[in-house]
């Protein structure tokens, strides 16, 4: 071939493109994970000076009368949330942005009447913070909780705003979303356990 002639070229494929890293849901997961911690730790403690009082021949809470109705709501409602929740990533993987936008909009409202009921106990208990420390381990209890929900509130928006807005076309975000309302619901299940139903 002499210097003269044309250089053929050839035009390599193009290359793959990289597996996404999911970065949200691994970084969801790990709050989740740091969530499940700081409640157990609460909750251990709780445990144990409960028993402490048992053992003493005590009762624990001494005389606070507990608003089972409205935390087994919350119950109820923190799960049916969670159904909604998925029912998002449902549709979000359909492309169908009526029934996402619906189903965050129901999730957000939920987490609103949680929070209501929660305050609602505050209020009808009137549990005094410095008189024992049942009052402290009560608030900084339900209140850790009652604060990942409101965190769990902050998501939804962010998530309608970033899924709905981008036209569906990622649901990471719609599963990191349900992913952590799935350990906000684990969490108070193991709160109210702990907390309402064991006295």
């Amino acid at each position: 071939m002499s210097h003269d002639e044309p250089t053929a070229y050839l035009a390599l494929p193009a290359a793959a493109l990289p597996s996404p890293r999911r970065q949200l849901l691994v970084g969801t997961a790990l709050a989740c994970l740091a969530g499940s911690t700081l409640i157990g730790g609460m909750l251990a403690v709780w445990v144990l000076l409960r028993e402490r009082v048992v053992d003493a021949g005590g009762r624990f809470p001494v005389e606070y009368i507990i608003t089972e109705v409205a935390s087994n709501v919350m119950l109820m409602t923190i799960f049916a949330l969670c159904l909604f929740a998925q029912w998002a990533l449902y549709a979000g993987k359909r492309g169908d942005r009526a029934h996402a936008a619906l189903a965050l909009g129901v999730v957000a409202v939920m987490a609103v009447a949680f929070i209501n009921a929660q305050a609602f106990v505050w209020h009808t208990m009137a549990v005094p913070v410095k008189e024992n420390y049942y009052g402290a381990l009560f608030y900084a209890t339900t209140g850790t909780m009652t604060a990942l929900v409101i965190v769990g509130l902050v998501y939804t928006t962010v998530t309608a705003f970033r899924a709905l807005g981008g036209g569906l076309r990622d649901t990471e975000i719609l599963a990191a979303h349900a992913l952590y309302w799935y350990f906000t619901a684990a969490a108070y299940a193991a709160v109210w356990f702990v907390v309402y139903v064991t006295k």
